[in-house]
């Protein structure tokens, strides 16, 4: 699957969402495990969350009605993305 380049422009657009997309690329994860391992608070991950889920970038690894530990993860969509803003060296 190809990257949609309107997507990668959405991600590198936002540092957060970069680092966020980056960071999942790796495995899921929670908000929290995302904000300590890019060094920013909680909100400014669950927003870049909610904006790519909103997407179709990322989507939750668990339940959606699970209230604690929800992980998240890339969607195929997301990876296809990652791959694109890897391999273009759009990282910033």
């Amino acid at each position: 699957m190809s990257a949609r380049w309107d997507d990668v422009g959405y991600v590198i657009s936002s540092a957060y969402r970069l680092a966020v997309i980056r960071e999942l690329s790796d495995g899921a994860a929670t908000p929290t495990e995302l904000a300590s391992a890019i060094e920013t608070s909680t909100t400014h991950v669950s927003r870049a969350l909610r904006q790519l889920r909103d997407r179709g970038l990322v989507a939750l690894a668990v339940p959606g009605d699970r209230a604690k530990n929800r992980r998240c993860e890339l969607t195929e969509r997301g990876q296809s993305a990652w791959e694109t803003i890897r391999a273009n060296d759009l990282t910033g």
